[in-house]
């Protein structure tokens, strides 16, 4: 397999030097594990004083990470992507809220961000988070089997409605539809009523794709056993496969709580784990679709090994590659140029709501091995080749 990663050019044609300049350093922060906390901490308390800060995070970190702060701020980003080939998700990742009108939000901005898929062949996906439609100490009741109070029953029954109403809009309209994944003593319950969408919505081709957090021992199995439920009752299976974005707090909870570790006991456990996934996945192709999340290029190369060694035409529908928005451009847009479908996942919403998204964004930056240092190489090496060195 020709290796396409390291060409700069082709990866940062969108940039501008001035862009070019300012990721290198961001990245260079954030590549500062004391400056993230130290930066996490003052940027959280300038947020909560309501001091004027919204004006700077906006022209530097958010801009990098962030199509916008509505849907249609996001598309002159979306534009200028497609015309590269790389489409975008649009992902409202205003995370850490409770109340019921809020989820019902949620739940119109999702049906407005199908309805702007629909429209257009730059968004092929649309995508919401579990607990953006209903408050995550119900999804962990359930997963643990505790009854629920008369009350939390109708608030379920609401969660539940809200999920059925947008993925019958999905399909309706025959716009695919990503359902992140979130941590482990919620998931069982999400991934429950996500199996019933697949069954009901996915009759024809995958709509509906959960999302398997590989960096979980676990997962490959559900798999495995969600595909004979799927072979039983006739429905497709659409998946977002990633390694994982709450180890930290999976690691710490297990400890605290003395269960077993959810998670793979080393990196390489998780990296074998998840290239498993994808064979399994490209191996029942025929009833399954992939969107397959990576920022590994060892991953995404063996990905592309399976689709020629069992000629799977690179546009084939049913195979994805996705990155964030603001990172890993040499994948996604070395893929994109030579023929794979490529989208990047394009976070948006006010500033001061998609702060906590960020953060977390800038803190697993600094606790996976290699990934800024990557970064910070790939865009040294294209301001040299500008600079004609």
């Amino acid at each position: 397999m020709e290796k396409i990663f390291n060409n700069t050019q082709v990866a940062f044609s969108l940039k501008s030097d001035t862009e070019l300049d300012r990721a290198y350093f961001l990245f260079k922060l954030i590549d500062n594990q004391p400056l993230v906390r130290i930066g996490t901490a003052v940027t959280n308390f300038a947020i909560k004083a309501h001091l004027p800060v919204e004006g700077l995070i906006r022209a530097t970190v958010f801009d990098h990470f962030c199509g916008g702060v509505n849907e249609n701020d996001c598309l002159p980003v979306v534009d200028k992507m497609f015309t590269k080939g790389v489409s975008s998700v649009l992902d409202y990742s205003v995370e850490g809220k409770e109340e019921e009108e809020q989820f019902d939000a949620a739940l119109e901005m999702t049906l407005k961000t199908i309805h702007f898929a629909e429209e257009r062949q730059s968004i092929p996906f649309a995508v919401f988070k579990p607990t953006g439609f209903g408050r995550f100490e119900l999804y962990e009741k359930l997963g643990e089997k505790i009854p629920l109070s008369d009350e939390e029953q109708s608030e379920w029954d609401r969660v539940v409605a809200r999920f059925d109403i947008v993925c019958k809009a999905a399909h309706d309209k025959n716009v695919a539809l990503l359902i992140d994944g979130e941590e482990s003593w919620m998931q069982d319950a999400a991934d429950e009523l996500v199996a019933e969408m697949m069954k009901k919505y996915n009759k024809e081709k995958a709509i509906v794709f959960n999302t398997l957090q590989m960096y979980r021992w676990d997962r490959l199995d559900y798999l495995k056993k969600l595909h004979e439920q799927s072979k039983s009752d006739g429905f497709f299976i659409g998946m977002k496969l990633v390694r994982g974005a709450y180890m930290e707090k999976e690691i710490k909870r297990a400890e605290e709580k003395g269960y077993p570790s959810p998670i793979c006991a080393s990196k390489e456990a998780t990296d074998i784990n998840y290239d498993a996934a994808v064979l399994y996945m490209v191996e029942h192709l025929e009833t399954m679709a992939i969107f397959a999340g990576t920022h590994n290029e060892e991953s995404s190369y063996k990905l592309m090994d399976l689709m020629l060694h069992n000629k799977i035409d690179k546009n084939d529908n049913r195979i994805w590659f996705g990155q964030l928005y603001g990172m890993s451009d040499n994948i996604s847009y070395n893929l994109a140029e030579n023929g794979y479908n490529v989208a990047k996942y394009l976070p948006f919403g006010p500033v001061r709501d998609v702060m906590p998204y960020l953060i977390r964004r800038a803190e697993e930056n600094t606790s996976v091995a290699g990934q800024t240092s990557r970064e910070l190489t790939l865009i040294k090496t294209e301001r040299d080749r500008r600079k004609g060195k």
